[in-house]
């Protein structure tokens, strides 16, 4: 059983690992926003609890027939170590003032 949780929780630390790029290269929320812009994934590598969450920006969704409605930019934020998948996701002032975002991989 110990082995079982071990093993789980160096797989979590090598997802994790392969995600974040250089680590040295912390951003603000302004430079982290133009990256979301292009369709990159971002991270906050200091302020956040738990390792798996990362926010994306969507301005689309796809429907199950196939078609893709353009709609109003929304963020998400993954929180599938927490059981939940995605949720909605909106900055605080903690997140739009700190530094330390990083881009995901």
């Amino acid at each position: 059983m110990v082995f079982i949780y071990l093993k789980s929780l160096e797989l979590c630390y090598n997802e994790f690992s392969l995600f974040l790029t250089n680590m040295e290269e912390k951003m603000t929320f302004e430079e982290a926003l133009a990256l979301l812009k292009a369709g990159k994934k971002v991270v906050r590598t200091k302020g956040w609890s738990g390792a798996e969450k990362y926010v994306k920006l969507y301005d689309s969704i796809v429907l199950e027939s196939g078609e893709k409605l353009e709609v109003t930019p929304y963020f998400l934020i993954n929180v599938s170590g927490e059981g939940e998948g995605f949720s909605m996701w909106a900055p605080t002032p903690c997140d739009v003032l700190a530094d330390d975002w990083a881009l995901v991989e």
